[in-house]
């Protein structure tokens, strides 16, 4: 039986892993005092994984960092993903791939957000993907991806590569080791700091990274409610992936998945509607974010998780908070048209 009701404990399970080192961690965590003063005396951090280096950073890095290592033991020269055009997960894998020594192929979903700004298929994460050497082939929302990539995978196959398909949003039990380590981060920095967190909000889609954090809290023994945001227009769909793997970490961490699973938490009415779109809370946040904290936020993830961390927090949902901030800072550029610059495809 694993013992991981202590830091101790959890570290040795994170470390008998194999890990590739590819992000700046930890990332730090830091005090939002402005805007805790703008929401009426709340104590508000964030925890900085956009600052976490690779490839201008974000919360895949902490799962690649675990899931590289496999496609790697099993002989691997591309690596094969996908995702939306201005996809964040592609983004870093594409940075992964080049940072190992791999080449990266991605299937492109072209037909899944509307309404989107002129330049939205050249500039932003996609111009990055390019940058970083990976190719692609479009597919539709409407495709079944995995079938999908293990027909490309075929195909690479017989043309004599090795390719390693990484999840659709690098969302799986070993991604999910990477939020396990970012839950006994924040443990060691809030008490380090002096700091009490009761809740934990970020933007949720895939899954993996909700999942990693309340199996870390939970092996930690810590009581901090995880509040993903629902940035889907899907809370049940998101709810159900993060089930999924919540169930795989359980076995990880040695917990009964019973309990770990009523600490799910995915709260609707922040995602614009659908996904890829913003609205009016979208965008207050990431003017509110930019101008009492200079920090970035993206309108597909990273905004809408802080749009629902204003609108809980007013509705007076917890006064120790920390914001996880999951990145998609590229992602902004094919969005300018939020705030009057550039022109947008309707």
């Amino acid at each position: 039986m694993k013992n991981t009701r202590d830091a101790g404990g959890l570290a040795q399970l994170i470390s008998s892993h194999g890990r590739i080192s590819l992000g700046h961690f930890p990332t730090a965590l830091e005090p939002l005092k402005r805007l805790g003063k703008w929401l009426g005396g709340p104590s508000v951090w964030v925890k900085r994984d956009d600052a976490s280096g690779m490839g201008q950073g974000g919360n895949k890095v902490r799962a690649l960092e675990f899931v590289l290592p496999e496609a790697l033991a099993a002989g691997a020269d591309i690596l094969l993903t996908s995702g939306v055009v201005q996809s964040n997960s592609v983004r870093q894998v594409a940075a992964a791939a080049a940072k190992a020594g791999l080449d990266c192929h991605f299937a492109m979903i072209t037909d899944r957000v509307d309404r989107t700004d002129s330049d939205y298929a050249q500039t932003g994460n996609v111009f990055l993907d390019h940058l970083y050497g990976a190719t692609h082939e479009t597919i539709s929302v409407s495709d079944d991806r995995a079938a999908m990539l293990e027909r490309i995978a075929a195909r690479m196959r017989a043309e004599g590569r090795k390719p390693y398909i990484v999840p659709y949003g690098c969302a799986n039990r070993l991604g999910g080791i990477g939020y396990l380590n970012a839950a006994a981060e924040i443990a060691t920095q809030a008490e380090a700091l002096g700091v009490t967190v009761t809740h934990l909000v970020h933007a949720s889609g895939t899954g993996g990274t909700q999942a990693g954090l309340i199996a870390g809290f939970a092996a930690l023994g810590l009581p901090i409610d995880v509040i993903g945001i629902d940035i889907d227009a899907d809370p049940a769909g998101v709810k159900g992936r993060v089930t999924r793997i919540l169930r795989e970490l359980a076995n990880e961490v040695d917990l009964d998945p019973g309990p770990l699973e009523d600490r799910i938490v995915v709260e609707g009415g922040f995602s614009a509607g659908a996904y890829g779109q913003a609205d009016e809370r979208t965008v207050d946040a990431m003017a509110i974010a930019a101008r009492l904290e200079a920090l970035t936020v993206d309108p597909v993830y990273s905004a809408k998780g802080l749009a629902g961390l204003i609108g809980l927090s007013k509705a007076g949902r917890f006064n120790h908070v920390v914001f996880l901030h999951t990145g998609g800072t590229p992602a902004i550029y094919a969005y300018r048209s939020l705030f009057g610059y550039g022109s947008r495809d309707d």
